[in-house]
């Protein structure tokens, strides 16, 4: 319990400051590009809440070591897996030059680093075949980095309204944490409750009215301990499916890799490069948009209606989304068969809806009620 008050208050504080200190460092950490194809604020707002988070986290397991003696050397090792990670993302937040693939390069050592100094590797998948390739230790290492790097992309590719990828990241951690006490796997638990808090001291600046933003820093550190925990939890447990590892992040997987199909092979473009028709700009666009208050991130307005305005509504259905496929990770998280069923039907469902939002059929459920 000390660490979660200890990870939630760091983070709190911290965005607190750098929000009351814009005047200060605005020019330097503010997000002033409103005209891109992924972005939705009218206002340079800073995107540093991701240095929140890190202290946060960092805090935690300092004290834990330090003040009650509780800590392991593994809870450190993370930390500087992921150090490389966050640095890299933070970089591009204040200076916004950061090539996409050195972005990438940078976190692949992090993997590396983690399935070096962790163990953590991805030795099967539970799929004849695929498992028979997975034992050869080169290419289980290099699936390890590709997948781990995927997921910290993912979660910043997600990153696109008030509120969205931190909470579909508490979603996960909050998943693995749930399994990781049944398991009574006490490392693990801890390192994704307090995540989890971390990214909650965030989340209450960032939604619903978007005062700091996560930046590339944030949704890197987010995605690539979720990576981490997912693979360690199923290497250490032989009753967790490795499914349940996919399953809990089924959202930002299934974006990432539609992403990259629509983009290179439907386009013909470079899957890198942004663009303003993944599932969430859709949302805002076809269903929202025009029908809430403006945009904004003005601190003086107090409207429920202007502080729940089309950026805010638009997140809370992708929290549904996310949680289609982390339920039943949960409930089944022993079951292979049952995992597989659902990303299936995830997997359909996604694509289903996507494709009627784009034809304007989107399901009458869907639109708001207000």
């Amino acid at each position: 319990m000390d660490g979660l008050l200890v990870s939630f208050f760091v983070s709190f504080i911290l965005c607190h400051i750098f929000i009351r200190s814009i005047k200060l460092h605005g020019d330097l950490t503010g997000d002033h590009d409103v005209l891109g194809p992924q972005k939705f604020h009218t206002v340079s707002v800073p995107r540093i809440g991701g240095l929140g988070i890190a202290a946060g986290i960092t805090s935690a397991i300092l004290s834990r070591q330090i003040l009650q003696h509780t800590g392991t050397g593994f809870d450190s090792t993370l930390l500087l897996c992921a150090a490389p990670v966050f640095a890299v993302g933070l970089t591009e937040d204040f200076t916004k030059r950061v090539t996409i693939s050195l972005r990438a390069g940078v976190i692949a050592i992090g993997a590396l680093m983690a399935a070096r100094l962790l163990g953590c590797t991805i030795s099967h998948l539970e799929v004849p075949g695929v498992d028979a390739l997975l034992a050869v230790p080169a290419l289980s290492l290099a699936f390890t980095v590709f997948a781990v790097t995927g997921l910290a992309n993912a979660y910043n590719i997600i990153d696109g309204f008030n509120g969205l990828s931190s909470m579909v990241g508490m979603i996960a951690l909050l998943a693995l944490g749930y399994v990781a006490v049944t398991v009574h796997d006490s490392q693990i638990t801890y390192l994704s409750f307090t995540m989890a808090s971390a990214i909650l001291g965030f989340f209450v600046w960032n939604y619903p009215r978007g005062l700091i933003f996560l930046g590339d820093g944030g949704a890197y550190l987010i995605g690539f301990w979720i990576a981490v925990l997912s693979i360690l939890i199923v290497l250490r447990h032989d009753e967790i499916s490795s499914w349940f590892a996919l399953l809990i992040n089924g959202y930002p997987i299934i974006e990432t890799l539609f992403t990259i199909y629509r983009r290179w092979i439907h386009q013909g473009k470079n899957p890198g490069h942004p663009d303003g028709i993944h599932f969430h700009s859709l949302i805002y666009r076809r269903l929202l948009n025009n029908r809430c208050a403006p945009l904004t991130s003005d601190s003086s307005l107090s409207s429920t209606k202007l502080i729940f305005n089309s950026n805010s509504r638009t997140s809370p259905y992708l929290w549904v989304l996310s949680s289609l496929s982390v339920v039943p990770a949960v409930l089944w998280w022993q079951t292979t068969w049952l995992l597989m069923l659902s990303a299936l039907v995830f997997t359909l469902f996604y694509l289903w809806l996507y494709a009627s939002i784009v034809r304007f059929k989107t399901p009458q459920w869907m639109h708001p009620l207000w």
